[in-house]
């Protein structure tokens, strides 16, 4: 429990620093148009849906917990949106970011969602296969247990 609160209070504040970062910055006039604006409310939105349903279609346990302490669903999930794009939080996470740079016109979010975005690539690397391995782990202990 611990670490999901840890997890989750630093989520706000990285969206807060992120927010102060953006907000103290000078704008490009380049990106003060509303057809950017209007893209940038959707990327938001869509950033949004993303991590709200993976909440959802992994519950609480699933998102801060399970993998790393051996709290397994009973298969990996593959409904939606893990059915549309690969690791949706952190996908989720980055459109969000790069909605609000675009609607804040801001180029300091724009090199910050870089930043996020390389920083959750690297993560994928490695939890990707983590996950696949302990699933794959049970499956085989589960078909161990059946014969």
């Amino acid at each position: 429990m611990l670490l999901a609160a840890t997890i989750v209070f630093l989520a706000l504040v990285r969206s807060r620093r992120f927010q102060l970062a953006i907000g103290t910055q000078y704008t490009w006039a380049l990106l003060e148009t509303d057809l950017v604006w209007m893209i940038g409310t959707g990327l938001l939105a869509v950033g949004i849906i993303l991590v709200i349903s993976s909440f959802f279609a992994l519950g609480f346990y699933g998102t801060y917990l399970g993998d790393y302490f051996g709290i397994l669903m009973e298969e990996k999930v593959t409904c939606f949106p893990f059915n549309i794009v690969g690791d949706p939080m952190y996908w989720g996470s980055v459109l969000e970011h790069l909605g609000i740079a675009l609607q804040s016109a801001s180029p300091s979010g724009l090199f910050l969602t870089a930043v996020v975005a390389s920083m959750y690539i690297i993560a994928m690397q490695f939890e990707g296969p983590f996950t696949s391995k302990i699933y794959a782990e049970k499956a085989l202990e589960e078909s161990k247990k059946t014969k």
